[in-house]
């Protein structure tokens, strides 16, 4: 079925980010994987083609797309190549953008934006804590104010772009008295004093990816590095989830329907019994189930990017469309390493690898157990 969600101005920009994506990353895939990060020069390259800064205002550098199409085409195409490229500009350009563009003070905007537009300044958002996980509300770092700064103690995990990150939006409590109501925003920047990150992660899939403890040791704050309202930040945080959650609902089933077409192509060649295993109506059928799976689910999806462009999507809409893509994501690929068989086991072969980095996604960004719990409150159980 047609996909009516693009014009031609979309599909012109997916030829620009395919044309990235070719002379830029397939090249130097083993690179990457090796050093377990992004290199600056591919973010800055990045820049310059204007990728970064599509929910930017021009005035600042960035491109003021005014639709969030553009950014679920770049999410699609990227996660085509690897989900660790996706989940690294996903965080930069959209989830940390939104936080700067509507909470950051004339004088914020003019100091970071430029950079972030450009790669040269790149951003990481640091929520999830050691003993939190998906519980927001829960958090144990905390900011006291000190005349007019902030001293801001605790750490953070799992933080993606962490280890190379020039400015962190840190959710840090500053009035525990007020529990979720007392949590405040800071954009903590390399170089304050405290501010030290861990390894990089050993993770088991998305090894591209640049994921970092991060330490905060009587940080200094200054107050003019306040996001937003003091003790808003849950609130703030909570009215751009929707947004983090779809973008990864959109990752999550362009990187399945690209793994699952190599897949069926991979059928058609391989012979076993002296015949295609394609051929064979298990395989067949199977094969028929993942891509209606596939296709059904991104037609609601679609339908999600098309709300939120317009301004309408709920969060209860994006929790839905987040767990359902995860968990079909995850199941079209165990089907498709199934379908390998032994080369399906091997890192050598981009299924395994799609497999490995795929299993991540039913955590964050809300773990999908979270999100049928916000769908069931909203059911009035």
């Amino acid at each position: 079925m047609r996909r009516r969600i693009y014009d031609a101005d979309h599909e012109s920009f997916r030829d620009s980010v395919r044309e990235f994506l070719d002379r830029q990353v397939r090249p130097r895939g083993e690179e990457f994987i090796e050093n377990r990060a992004f290199p600056r020069d591919l973010w800055i390259e990045a820049g310059k083609q204007g990728f970064l800064g599509l929910e930017v205002p021009e005035e600042y550098g960035g491109s003021a797309a005014g639709d969030y199409r553009y950014n679920a085409v770049l999410g699609e195409e990227l996660s085509k190549v690897t989900a660790a490229l996706s989940s690294c500009f996903g965080i930069h350009g959209d989830i940390v953008a939104p936080y700067l563009v509507d909470l950051c003070t004339e004088e914020q905007k003019r100091r970071w934006l430029p950079g972030f537009c450009t790669g040269e300044l790149l951003t990481a958002i640091g929520m999830t804590e050691p003993s939190g996980g998906s519980d927001l509300a829960a958090l144990r770092t905390t900011a006291v104010r000190d005349g007019d700064d902030w001293i801001l103690n605790g750490s953070k995990t799992f933080i993606t772009n962490g280890y190379s990150a020039d400015l962190v939006v840190v959710a840090a409590r500053t009035s525990p008295e007020k529990k979720a109501r007392g949590i405040t925003l800071f954009a903590v920047e390399t170089g304050m004093p405290g501010f030290t990150r861990g390894r990089k992660l050993d993770k088991v899939g998305q090894t591209e990816s640049d994921t970092a403890e991060l330490f905060f040791d009587d940080v200094r704050v200054p107050q003019a590095n306040v996001l937003g309202e003091v003790d808003q930040g849950f609130i703030h945080m909570m009215e751009r989830l929707p947004q983090e959650r779809l973008g990864a609902a959109v990752s999550n089933i362009a990187h399945a329907a690209q793994i699952l077409e190599e897949t069926i192509d991979y059928a058609k060649e391989r012979k076993a019994f002296g015949q295609p295993i394609g051929a064979f109506q298990h395989n067949k059928f199977l094969l028929a189930e993942l891509v209606t799976k596939i296709e059904v689910s991104r037609a609601y999806v679609d339908q999600c990017v098309l709300a939120h462009t317009d301004g309408e999507l709920t969060a209860v809409d994006a929790a839905k469309a987040k767990w359902w893509s995860a968990q079909v994501q995850n199941d079209v690929l165990d089907s498709c390493v199934q379908l390998y068989g032994g080369y399906g086991f091997m890192n050598e072969y981009r299924v395994a690898r799609a497999w490995r980095d795929a299993r991540v996604t039913k955590i964050w960004a809300g773990s999908n157990e979270i999100m049928k719990e916000l769908i069931g409150r909203d059911l009035g159980l």
